[in-house]
């Protein structure tokens, strides 16, 4: 009995050893599971707020993705539309008091541009693309936010957001206080530009260029530089608007092979005639907007004589009778002008008008002329412009260009 007794004793000794084992790893176990859900909370906590950072770009591109359009147009812009903000119709339509006449800026290729005032009082351009007369204003629609959202320069319109809500299709830009260059140069508006502000508006312009061809990511032709498309700010500096024409460029081409688009008037001969597209096509219209910045004409009036109908063929004229002065708007030289400076912006807008592609300078050359950084070597030869004698003719007809008029591919495959 005193051994079983001993037994009973010493029996229960290991189950008090097991008990005092298990309530010390009770606390561990709990601390172990409360640090695990509070770092799940913090990672729930991060990601809701990385959603709620970037929604509105994701719903924007879920409405785009919703478009009629191939499942690669919706991926390409998803990069770069996280710069931009997404408006509902109903904002914009109240911003612009339902689109109304009295706030009408000005009428695109695609569509009105509308003023608008934003409800923290912030004024804005709304271009209303006419998706309801072409299915092209969708494509612009795209090809214009994609471009805009991927380019930064002091001298191109900044796109501020879109919309797109079912058959509506909306961008928003900001104000420009002096409107477009347009409106001032054709008459439409009571001020005047002395020679000093139109030199800085032709200069921004070449800047602009020079980024879109030459110093931006991607390579860019714009396809539609005339001065309806030029807009200004309060302090008169240019700025490029209205991308829905404009082409991404590979580096690895001469040219491209496309169908016509732009303003005639404008054109290059070897675009207009050939449909082979390179940078120099923006150069040509860029020469013949600095003749109409400096005559303060548009650049085709047939209400005008015969020989002065078409701006750049009336300056090649003066220019052979030495009376290129008569070139400059009369107020301008009635306010005083430095007439060397003037006739070198000239010289500069032929050079940028000759016939052949690769006669034409790049824009890093013609910005460097323009600001004198280097003296003007090259002579002008006669520029490419229309033949009017046979202007009601269905085919374009360029009175400088011959069948022998080599293309890009043979003559400017080192243009960049």
């Amino acid at each position: 009995m005193p051994r079983l007794s001993y037994v009973e004793v010493i029996s229960p000794l290991p189950s008090r050893r097991l008990l005092q084992n298990s309530a010390s790893k009770q606390p561990y176990s709990g601390l172990f599971f409360f640090l695990g859900s509070l770092v799940i909370l913090i990672i729930l906590v991060v990601l809701i707020l990385i959603l709620c950072k970037f929604f509105k770009p994701g719903k924007l591109r879920a409405l785009i993705g919703r478009t009629a359009k191939p499942q690669g147009t919706s991926d390409a812009l998803s990069v770069h539309l996280r710069t931009i903000s997404y408006f509902n119709f109903h904002t914009l339509k109240k911003a612009t008091k339902n689109f109304h006449s009295n706030n009408l800026l000005g009428s695109g290729g695609f569509g009105p541009v509308f003023l608008g005032k934003l409800g923290d009082g912030q004024l804005i351009a709304v271009k209303k693309l006419s998706v309801d007369k072409s299915q092209q204003g969708e494509r612009e629609f795209l090809a214009e936010v994609r471009l805009i959202t991927s380019i930064q320069h002091k001298n191109l319109v900044r796109l501020l957001g879109c919309c797109s809500d079912g058959a509506q299709r909306l961008l928003v830009y900001e104000y420009m206080k002096n409107r477009s260059l347009d409106q001032i140069l054709y008459g439409k508006s009571d001020i005047f530009l002395y020679w000093k502000a139109r030199h800085q508006i032709i200069l921004g312009i070449a800047r602009g260029l020079q980024y879109l061809h030459e110093d931006s990511h991607i390579r860019i032709v714009h396809r539609d530089i005339k001065a309806s498309n030029i807009l200004l700010d309060d302090k008169f500096q240019p700025r490029i608007g209205d991308f829905g024409l404009a082409r991404f460029f590979p580096e690895d081409q001469a040219y491209l092979s496309t169908a016509f688009a732009g303003t005639l008037g404008y054109t290059a001969p070897e675009y207009a005639i050939r449909g082979e597209l390179t940078e120099k096509a923006d150069i040509y219209s860029f020469g013949v907007l600095v003749l109409e910045i400096i005559s303060c004409r548009k650049n085709t009036d047939l209400s005008l004589p015969s020989e002065m109908q078409y701006l750049p063929e009336y300056a090649w004229k003066l220019y052979e009778r030495s009376r290129l002065i008569d070139l400059v708007d009369p107020k301008m030289r009635e306010d005083g002008i430095v007439e060397k400076d003037v006739m070198q912006t000239i010289y500069v807008a032929f050079l940028c008008l000759q016939p052949h592609a690769n006669s034409r300078p790049p824009m890093s050359e013609i910005v460097a002329m323009l600001i004198r950084n280097v003296a003007i070597v090259e002579t002008p030869t006669r520029p490419a412009f229309l033949n009017r004698k046979r202007r009601n003719d269905k085919k374009l007809s360029w009175d400088t260009i011959t069948d022998g008029f080599p293309s890009p591919l043979q003559s400017d495959s080192s243009s960049k």
